[in-house]
């Protein structure tokens, strides 16, 4: 591609609303532009990026034995409303009418419709398993949409499904996804961890992240240094720490003036903060619920969600007038001890194990002190509901590292959830209906492309790696004027394009220090350089990684260039 011919619209100056460096430099490097907020055009040379991740995602799914199709982007109503998920899913889901006022969405993610399409398709277990997948425009509605292209509204995602015939066929098809993913990452050329994942709306018994690790990543990991645990904070466990034995002693409600905190009541009673029962006020699904945890901890609220089976968009924190109208209790002094009547109370299992613990009275500038579980006050136990934070051990015991990452795939098993819930059936072996058991497999197309900026880019632009870059190499003509600069400039070019290599040639008309800014910027991976020495057949040879120049004839200029992009392109 002539660069006089190509729409490479750069910026000079850093965009107001780039938060972080890979939306700085997709926009300063006229790869894509905002359209509205959390929606973007991909240009010329970021669409090119996209491209090709799309095409090593397809040939890893091709080579696992999955097959590509595409569906609409617009799903009715009733596929999702069969999941349970038309409600479920929340205020993400964008959601329209059509002029007969039926009722569609644009697909956040299309578990649905994927069920919907092999049921009554496929009815055999002679046609299984099966592996379909798509890559496709995704919707949702982000409450707050950042990070440019990394959390967007509309973006772009590759999801497939498994059915199989029963749950280790399954585990089979997940275990040859998460191979595959490993491969699909390892030629992006990124830097992840894979982690346990929380399953959230998705549902289903267990599923897998791959993060790739960039600190500005919004998720959170946790992990061992040996490699034994690795989960999103989200999901993550841990050996907590207990307060130290004490004898129970007896209740004691106790004047605390003025310590509606943790802190303010572990420092009035000279108490150790993860002897004090902190009460979180939740209403979920408009119902008032009190969860009950450590002091020194916070609330997980996927744990949460998990535990109560209610999606997230359904728990909020409790109004101080719902505290006192709803729990006859009152804010920041609430405990289970002679809470209203009724009211579902949840405690995390680690404070069943303490005694003489410090909770609210349910009454202004009153706690209790020394109360034990079981003998004060008996409600339900959860396993876990609380966040990990640094310094807990896993729950074999070895210490927890965190990193922040970027979730560019996901996969999970998903069992006869969507199959029982759009009564997708099968016949087996003994002429039995059955259900298909499912997996889910997605993979962030776009956030890819964030996340290998995220990890490969310097004051000066990005990094690309070969494989995934816009163009193999750039031909940079010093002076577009002169004659021999040109033609060896043009005699490259053609050889290049000839051997397979994608080329950009800078012919345009501009300064030298331009020409080599907008280089750098956009980042092509290998660079040759044209300048006084053409005649001498000698050009300048580069990598846009080691920005080291070297004067080299043009026929080891080529075979350098052809020699990268084959060691490139076979990673």
């Amino acid at each position: 591609m002539r660069m006089s011919k190509l729409y490479m619209p750069t910026l000079r100056e850093v965009p107001a609303d780039a938060e972080i460096a890979s939306h700085k430099l997709l926009l300063r490097g006229g790869m894509i532009r905002r359209s509205a907020s959390g929606i973007y055009t991909y240009l010329p040379l970021g669409y090119r990026v996209v491209r090709k991740i799309e095409e090593i995602v397809r040939e890893e799914m091709d080579n696992a034995g999955a097959q590509e199709i595409l569906m609409s982007a617009i799903q009715p109503k009733e596929i999702w409303e069969a999941s349970g998920r038309w409600s479920v899913y929340g205020p993400e889901m964008f959601k329209l009418k059509d002029r007969h006022e039926r009722e569609f969405c644009l697909g956040p993610t299309a578990e649905e419709y994927f069920t919907d399409l092999i049921k009554g398709e496929v009815k055999s277990y002679k046609q299984l398993p099966l592996n379909i997948y798509q890559i496709q425009t995704k919707y949702r509605d982000e409450k707050r949409p950042r990070f440019g292209i990394n959390r967007a509204r509309e973006f772009s995602m590759k999801d497939a499904y498994s059915f199989d015939t029963n749950y280790d066929t399954m585990l089979e098809a997940y275990e040859n996804m998460h191979q595959a993913y490993l491969k699909v990452f390892r030629r992006i050329g990124l830097d992840f961890q894979v982690v346990q994942g929380d399953s959230g709306a998705m549902g289903g018994n267990s599923s897998q992240e791959y993060i790739a690790l960039a600190e500005t990543g919004e998720g959170v990991i946790c992990y061992t240094e040996d490699g034994s645990y690795a989960a999103t904070d989200e999901k993550a466990s841990a050996q907590y720490q207990l307060p130290p034995y004490q004898e129970p002693k007896t209740m004691e409600k106790v004047h605390t003036p003025q310590t509606s905190t943790i802190e303010e009541v572990a420092n009035f009673l000279e108490v150790e903060e993860n002897r004090c029962a902190k009460a979180m006020d939740l209403t979920v699904a408009g119902e008032p619920v009190l969860m009950i945890i450590p002091g020194d901890r916070e609330l997980n609220m996927a744990k949460v969600s998990a535990y109560l089976g209610e999606p997230e968009h359904e728990i909020e924190m409790m109004s101080d007038k719902d505290i006192i109208e709803k729990l006859g209790s009152y804010p920041g002094y609430t405990g289970p001890v002679g809470i209203r009547e009724g009211v579902r109370i949840i405690i995390d299992e680690t404070l069943t194990k303490s005694n003489n613990l410090v909770i609210g009275a349910n009454e202004e500038d009153y706690h209790y002190k020394n109360v034990c579980y079981g003998r004060d006050f008996q409600c339900e136990v959860a396993p876990d509901l609380v966040m990990v934070r640094e310094g807990d051990k896993s729950p074999e015991g070895k210490d927890l590292h965190f990193a922040r990452g970027i979730e560019v795939g996901n996969i999970f098993q998903l069992g006869t959830k969507y199959s029982e819930a759009i009564h997708a059936t099968f016949l087996d072996e003994n002429g039995k209906e059955q259900f298909f058991h499912m997996g889910s497999y997605g993979i962030g197309i776009t956030r890819s492309v964030t996340a290998v900026v995220e990890q490969n880019y310097d004051d000066d632009g990005i990094i690309w790696p070969i494989q995934v870059a816009p163009y193999h190499v750039i031909i940079t003509i010093i002076n577009n004027k002169n004659e021999e600069q040109m033609k060896l400039g043009e005699e490259i070019y053609q050889t290049l394009k000839e051997k397979g290599i994608e080329v950009l040639l800078d012919d345009r008309k501009e300064r030298p220090g331009v020409k080599f800014n907008d280089r750098d910027l956009i980042g092509i991976p290998l660079r040759m350089t044209i300048g006084k020495k053409a005649g001498e057949n000698i050009i300048e040879y580069s990598t846009r990684k080691e920005m080291k120049n070297e004067d080299i004839p043009v026929e080891e200029g080529i075979e350098r260039v052809l020699t990268a992009v084959q060691e490139g392109l076979r990673k």
